[in-house]
Formats: structure tokens, C-alpha cells, sequence
């Protein structure tokens, strides 16, 4: 999970810094961010997430998007296996 709007480093580089290293592009990244800026959400697949989903305003939300995505990527999704 990334969040685009980070304090001391811009998760936009941050996004970018991951997707261009070999051993860290192909996992998964899901931005959680407060944007609901059309440039951050197309820039973002642009540069290639997985998901751009807006924080909830309120802690209930935020629970049920977290175990929406923990359902999600741990009981529904197949991913591929490592090879070395």
C-alpha cells in the first residue's frame, strides 16, 4: 500500500522507483491515498498499480476497505509463484 501524498518522500517517485527496479516490479501496489485528483489516478496505472482507492473519511470505512482488500488479495486473487 502506498500512499501518494507521503511527508517526506512524494509517492509518485516513490511509485516510480519500484515499478523500474527488477526485483520489486512485479509486486503488487495498491495506492490509499486522499486524492480524487483524475491526474494522480491516471498517472498512478499509468506507472502501474494495481488499485487507486480513496481513504474513507471515517475509521469505520477505512476498516471495511482494509478488510475488503485483505479478502481480496489473501482469498481471492491467484498470484503467480516466485521463480528464482
Amino acid at each position: 500500500m502506498l500512499d501518494l501524498n507521503m511527508p517526506k518522500k512524494d509517492g509518485r517517485e516513490a511509485l516510480k522507483e519500484i515499478k523500474s527496479d527488477p526485483n520489486l516490479s512485479l509486486i503488487p501496489v495498491i495506492v490509499l491515498t486522499t486524492s480524487k485528483e483524475e491526474e494522480d489516478i491516471y498517472t498512478s496505472y499509468q506507472l502501474g498499480i494495481s488499485s487507486f482507492i480513496v481513504k474513507p473519511v471515517t475509521f469505520e470505512g477505512l476498516i471495511t476497505v482494509i478488510q475488503g482488500l485483505s479478502r481480496y488479495w489473501f482469498e481471492i486473487v491467484e498470484l503467480p509463484a516466485r521463480e528464482d
